[in-house]
């Protein structure tokens, strides 16, 4: 294991990584890996690890885990608590299976659902409602960077995905940045721009609540995170983890990131 940087000795946000294995995964693959990373990252202490594996595996990778240092969560909730909302799966189902932790407002639920600001915020408070922590994802597109509206569009999702929140929820909300035009293309935002992204996040966190919550937010990173570039982002001081992709879906390739981000 590297030794700690400065950077990470400095900061009071603890790391966390979690791998959204997307629509991926039997249940028999998914205890495959989750056994594999159950040995592989026993000795991690310094990270809140976390698997979000399919709605099929939540059940069957919730015994396995439950006495690791490996968190469970899901990849999307219903703002509803029950009703006639056909292929939905409310906050309480999840908790059966101890999940914790449940990704909401992911660029490709935004693109391919239609997932508003608006709706996301709803799921929010439904999360916190049940005690699940939300992993709230905002990011722009290729063409709003290239057009200089990164601000502008982090801004809204940021407000809108966050409405009706207190101070309270949103100390235990984490946030992703994922800039579209790097999730699952093999391109990455450079340590510059995911800093300057972060920073910025955290500087509208703290118009819309206080400085002291802005300070206390876990703010992710994902867009094709790697072993390779893992250290280098996780040094950055506003940059608290990642939320990983693709890479989550190998045993060797996710270890490496843990390993390489401490």
């Amino acid at each position: 294991m590297q030794e700690e940087s400065p950077i990470h000795m400095n900061k009071d946000r603890k790391l966390i990584i979690a791998g959204n294995w997307k629509m991926n995964k039997t249940v028999a693959e998914a205890l495959d890996l989750v056994n594999g990373l159950k040995r592989e990252l026993a000795p991690i202490k310094e990270v809140d690890l976390v698997v979000c594996p399919p709605f099929t595996a939540l059940s069957e990778v919730s015994k396995v885990i439950l006495d690791s240092n490996l968190r469970l969560g899901a990849q999307n909730m219903s703002e509803h608590n029950f009703g006639a909302f056909t292929g939905e799966i409310a906050a309480a189902m999840l908790k059966e299976f101890s999940v914790r932790f449940v990704i909401l407002g992911h660029s490709e639920r935004r693109q391919y659902q239609k997932e508003s600001d608006e709706l996301i915020a709803r799921k929010a408070l439904a999360a916190h409602a049940a005690a699940l922590k939300p992993i709230v994802c905002i990011g722009e597109t290729l063409a709003e960077r290239e057009s200089g509206r990164t601000e502008k569009v982090l801004e809204t999702q940021v407000r809108g995905s966050l409405a009706g929140l207190s101070t309270a929820q949103m100390e235990e909300t984490i946030l992703a940045y994922e800039p579209v035009w790097a999730i699952g293309t093999g391109k990455t935002a450079t340590t510059e721009q995911a800093q300057s992204a972060h920073a910025f996040i955290r500087k509208v966190l703290a118009t819309i609540f206080n400085e002291t919550v802005a300070k206390r937010v876990r703010i992710q990173y994902g867009g094709s995170v790697k072993a390779a570039n893992a250290r280098e982002l996780m040094s950055q001081p506003d940059v608290d983890g990642a939320l990983v992709g693709g890479a989550s879906l190998e045993l060797r390739s996710f270890s490496d990131i843990v390993k390489n981000s401490i």
